[in-house]
């Protein structure tokens, strides 16, 4: 015998003089309404586009429904919100939140392509893992990962980022570098001994200028070696010109 759920409101125990009642016509509904906030600040600085023009799609645009800028954006925004894995994205896809924030002009997905897609209007985890995954370098003549990042221009990209947000650069920035050891079991690549908490870990060094968090710069198999990226990224800060002074500090 089939159960029959055809009740349309539950009545639960009150709250003081509050009821609380489940109810199923709400439509579409998302837990990630934050997002519309980054969204905001997004159309104001424009960071995700322009961390999205660090890549290079070799992609023929007539076979693709998802830009660059767009695979871009939708993983952007998935790791603000918590989600981290790409395989996040298979359930991800289908929700037309995030779809807003993407910037897609289908968010339920209703005009895809492929029949199979109808009703997903964001890319799934292959699709991103392509994205990520794709080598520096790489061409047209490649079969799957086409989207090339640039690291380069990323590097001076975070500069560039990290300025926008003075209204004047200031003459001196002191950029504060810290180690950080994340303790890993098994034989993970990049895996070191570490006398501090007697274990292997690896080892992540971040930066930060007063209450700005820079980009994480390195992952190394040394405790401190801070100073290795923070050298090799100084001729990115030549835009402060010859007045302008910046030191660092580990």
């Amino acid at each position: 015998m089939e159960t029959e759920c055809n009740r349309k409101r539950l009545e639960f125990h009150p709250l003081g003089q509050r009821k609380i009642v489940g109810r199923f016509d709400g439509g579409t509904i998302s837990s990630d309404a934050g997002g519309l906030l980054l969204r905001e600040c997004e159309r104001a600085t424009g960071i995700v586009r322009q961390f999205a023009r660090c890549f290079t799609d070799h992609r023929d645009p007539e076979q693709i429904e998802h830009t660059a800028e767009e695979l871009v954006a939708q993983r952007v925004y998935a790791l603000a919100l918590g989600y981290e894995d790409l395989i996040d994205h298979d359930a991800l896809r289908h929700d037309p939140l995030l779809a807003a924030l993407v910037g897609k002009l289908d968010p339920m997905g209703e005009r895809r392509k492929r029949k199979a897609d109808q009703g997903k209007a964001l890319a799934g985890k292959s699709t991103l893992n392509r994205l990520e995954l794709t080598r520096e370098g790489a061409s047209s003549s490649e079969r799957y990962k086409k989207i090339e990042v640039n690291l380069a221009a990323v590097e001076g990209f975070l500069v560039e980022a990290f300025l926008q947000a003075w209204e004047v650069p200031p003459a001196e920035i002191v950029l504060d570098l810290d180690a950080t050891d994340d303790p890993v079991h098994g034989d993970q690549e990049g895996r070191f001994f570490t006398g501090i908490t007697t274990g292997t870990a690896t080892c992540r060094c971040t930066s930060s200028a007063g209450s700005f968090s820079c980009a994480r710069s390195c992952v190394r198999a040394t405790l401190m070696r801070a100073k290795v990226p923070w050298k090799r990224c100084s001729g990115s800060w030549r835009r402060f010109g010859d007045a302008g002074r910046w030191r660092g500090s580990s």
